[in-house]
């Protein structure tokens, strides 16, 4: 059964989200859950006007994120998106450059050889004690201020922030100008032209930073890059690699922080045991990745050849959507999937991929919340929500799903 949903026009107020992006508060809505439960495959429209299949269930959605081959992360050439005029292939190539997720073995690898060493959980850990300073710098600022407070604003955004900003040696000052970047280009509710307006402002932005850190390489990831594997990398492979992770350096985390603060203030025996034991936090991390989701869809493949899913042949040359939120709630993956249940832990959740695209800054992520979920709550043993639940503003177009705000009181 097609499902349909049109994308919002320049000027008109956008209508419902296509069917991926549906969410009622933490949870997708029934329509994903029905096609999980009934059809596995749906093909449906997605927010550019384009025919797309929806895959739902956990297996399913694990299966095409491991077969590169089958389902891949490359544009072919002619590819176009409607309503955005053709490029030519040289400003395709270049956009395409540095790109992990626009890429394919071998390429992928190649770029993401000279990254991984960055992400090791041991190095990883050596940014432990300036992540706590980050962590404690803000609740410092949140208690000076006194409640209430915009937990988005004064927690949630600027920890993951200021961690991706000294990582990659970008100035901490020019964070509200990335940032606005950065929610428009991942909301599908702006038109097109403006977010590819906003494509272009942002890497003419990387480009000041590349061009700095060839003529004097810091000690920041950019920096590394340069110094370690300067003759291998094209200035255009840089400025993708940058943008790429300080775009979701900064967006994923963020919004797991806000999300998941609100997912624990609605359960809070739950919230007690993450701020009262240790033991408890990792295995709450997890569930909270698998339950909240908020990447609503992994990178679309596309087809390079028929394929079958769940009983529905896919054509060659057909964008495929694998459903996080949807393959994290199949009851043929975890039991009781739509309970928040944080003494689980999780184990096999898709929030950070699957195969050769598994999220590289997974490791930071992790040490980010494990560190920032426990000291916000501890610091303020009685936070409670200062707006009603009914007034929180969710993010419902956005790529990565979240809060825009969150009023806490303590």
């Amino acid at each position: 059964m097609a499902q349909t949903d049109a994308a919002p026009r320049d000027g008109e107020a956008p209508e419902l989200p296509p069917l991926h992006m549906r969410r009622d508060a933490f949870s997708p809505t029934a329509g994903l859950r029905e096609v999980r439960e009934n059809q596995g495959v749906a093909k449906f429209t997605n927010a550019f006007g384009m025919q797309v299949y929806l895959i739902t269930r956990h297996d399913d959605v694990k299966a095409v994120l491991a077969d590169h081959e089958r389902f891949s992360n490359e544009r072919p050439p002619g590819f176009a998106v409607q309503g955005v005029a053709q490029a030519t292939e040289e400003e395709q190539a270049t956009a395409r450059a540095g790109n992990l997720l626009g890429l394919d073995p071998p390429e992928h690898a190649r770029l993401r050889r000279m990254l991984t060493p960055e992400f090791t959980i041991r190095r990883m850990k050596r940014l432990e004690p300036r992540i706590v300073e980050i962590v404690d710098a803000q609740l410092d600022a949140m208690e000076s201020a006194g409640p209430p407070v915009d937990l988005v604003e004064n927690f949630a955004l600027p920890i993951p922030s200021l961690v991706i900003c000294e990582l990659l040696g970008v100035p901490y000052d020019d964070r509200e100008d990335f940032q606005r970047r950065s929610v428009r280009q991942l909301d599908f509710s702006v038109p097109i032209p403006d977010r590819l307006e906003l494509q272009r402002q942002g890497r003419a932005y990387m480009t000041t930073l590349v061009t700095r850190a060839r003529r004097q390489p810091g000690e920041d990831i950019l920096g590394m890059l340069v110094r370690e594997h300067g003759d291998e990398l094209t200035d255009d492979e840089l400025i993708g690699v940058a943008s790429l992770l300080l775009l979701a350096g900064h967006e994923t985390t963020s919004n797991m922080l806000g999300l998941g603060t609100l997912a624990m203030l609605r359960h809070p025996e739950q919230l007690a045991m993450v701020r009262d034991d240790p033991a408890a936090v990792g295995p709450a991390i997890e569930e909270l990745l698998r339950w909240l989701s908020i990447v609503q869809t992994a990178i679309p493949r596309i087809t390079t050849t028929d394929v079958e899913v769940a009983g529905v042949t896919i054509p060659a040359g057909n964008l495929v959507f694998p459903s996080m939120p949807s393959g994290n709630r199949d009851p043929d993956f975890i039991d009781s999937p739509e309970i928040l249940d944080i003494r689980r832990g999780a184990p096999g959740h898709l929030a950070f991929g699957h195969g050769v695209h598994h999220c590289l800054g997974a490791p930071l992520a992790r040490m980010e919340m494990r560190i920032a979920f426990p000291a916000l709550l501890r610091r303020f043993p009685n936070l409670t929500l200062a707006e009603d639940f009914s007034d929180v503003a969710f993010r419902t177009w956005n790529f990565i799903y979240g809060l825009k705000s969150l009023e806490v009181r303590w």
